[in-house]
């Protein structure tokens, strides 16, 4: 199960969400969870977003539709984003709660989605964008500013000022934290000091491979498959680890290390995404505003193609000759992904590349495991196709990330928190900071109180 973030603080009488994440995994744990909140909605003075990501803001429509009506703080950059993201997240509630009712030949009580349209629409009404670096009165007892976090397209720290009747106290969240050398956005600011600082912990006990060597097998494997006339497939998160692929794969044919061909992006909601990046420079670093200026790479409207309508989909999935096709989602068990995969996986010549991490009982991790066949939609298929899994592509910090922005704070930090992570990262992370020299370092519960001396 995916958690969703979302923490409460409190400051005299002003109660402020940060983050509103959606919970995801087994229909009915996460439609139970996702609906109820621990707290009356309508006591929320307001919200703030670290970014776009839906495990981060996908409840946000939940949380309007259950009566909140106030301010939600985010960067202009992950305002265009939540349109994209929570309108792709109502129509899939739609869609769901639709076939779960022809399921139940319609029987009453009908099912409802977790929200719709409307919410969203009234949701991204409710927004309010904030410049990186600005104070935001949030309330008499708090401000915040928003810092580059370097994650995602507008992600942001969010750096809290505290004001009580014996001065002020400073909390940090850090959202999730991208790494260090990313060549897309802009890097992170460091980490500000806090008398409390909220980390995530998603890798804090794990070292990616190095990016240019996760290049290097990238090249290798798309000249192997172009030499033999195959198809490179690879299945890909639309926001966020689409954009870093396309960003390499078109670098590559530029420069010569890898063969000139059509690069397809058989996504409606990458397309939408690209469009957000092509009108937000300010989070991008040189390298991709002259991109953006040139028409190179995501920004291309020559070598990449992207893919709207599911009949055009079908077409290129018949299509003779080598190409690279990059489509949802990541796991390989929904989105258009799947029906490329049964077209090509019994082709020897084809190879599909993973990208991300694979959970157990995913198509994705089936195609990882030996054996001659693989479960795709319900059916067994001849798994002839090659496998390549490239695990250096991530957008989160790891462990050396993480020594890298925390150890400048020793002595200037409070209190830590780690969160966001499965316990065994975070247990890993919160020793390596103690013995560091951190004092107060922890992993809470969920519904784990906090309390900031005064």
């Amino acid at each position: 199960m995916v958690t969703g973030s979302m923490h409460l603080v409190e400051v005299g009488s002003t109660r402020v969400l940060l983050d509103c994440g959606m919970v995801q995994g087994k229909r009915e744990d996460s439609r139970r969870r996702n609906d109820r909140f621990p707290f009356p909605t309508d006591q929320i003075d307001a919200v703030l977003i670290s970014h776009s990501h839906i495990d981060h803001c996908g409840n946000l429509p939940t949380l309007v539709r259950h009566g909140y009506t106030g301010p939600i703080y985010c960067t202009s950059a992950t305002r265009d984003l939540l349109a994209v993201m929570l309108r792709d997240s109502a129509k899939i509630q739609e869609e769901d709660a639709a076939h779960l009712n022809i399921l139940r030949q319609y029987a009453e009580p009908w099912v409802e989605p977790l929200y719709t349209q409307v919410d969203v629409d009234q949701t991204l009404d409710q927004c309010v964008p904030v410049r990186y670096h600005t104070d935001q009165v949030i309330s008499p007892s708090m401000r915040c500013q928003f810092l580059p976090a370097g994650h995602v397209l507008g992600s942001a720290m969010l750096h809290l000022t505290l004001k009580g009747s014996k001065g002020e106290r400073r909390l940090t969240f850090t959202g999730d934290l991208g790494r260090r050398g990313m060549p897309m956005l802009q890097p992170s600011d460091p980490i500000p000091p806090a008398d409390v600082l909220v980390s995530e912990s998603t890798y804090g006990n794990r070292t990616h491979e190095q990016v240019s060597r996760t290049i290097e097998k990238l090249h290798a494997t798309i000249r192997t498959t172009y030499d033999r006339g195959g198809k490179v497939l690879i299945p890909a998160f639309s926001l966020g680890r689409i954009q870093l692929i396309i960003h390499y794969i078109d670098l590559a044919i530029r420069q010569g290390h890898i063969p000139d061909m059509p690069i397809y992006v058989d996504s409606p909601l990458a397309a939408d995404v690209a469009g957000v990046y092509r009108d937000h420079p300010e989070c991008l670093t040189a390298e991709m505003r002259a991109d953006r200026e040139s028409g190179h790479g995501l920004f291309g409207e020559g070598r990449v193609r992207y893919i709207r309508k599911f009949e055009e989909s079908v077409e290129v999935s018949r299509r003779p000759g080598p190409y690279i096709l990059l489509a949802a989602s990541g796991m390989c068990d929904a989105g258009r992904i799947v029906h490329h995969l049964k077209m090509h996986v019994d082709d020897p010549r084809c190879t599909v590349v993973l990208v991300s991490y694979q959970a157990p009982g995913t198509t994705g991790r089936r195609l990882l495991e030996p054996g001659p066949k693989v479960r795709i939609a319900g059916k067994d298929w001849n798994k002839w196709i090659d496998v390549v899994h490239l695990d250096g592509f991530s957008g989160h910090a790891d462990r050396e990330d993480f020594l890298a922005y925390l150890t400048p704070l020793i002595g200037k930090i409070g209190k830590i928190r780690l969160i966001h992570g499965e316990r065994e990262q975070a247990d890993a992370l919160s020793e390596t900071l103690r013995n560091l020299g951190f004092p107060d370092v922890g992993v809470p519960e969920p519904g784990e109180k906090v309390v900031i001396d005064w």
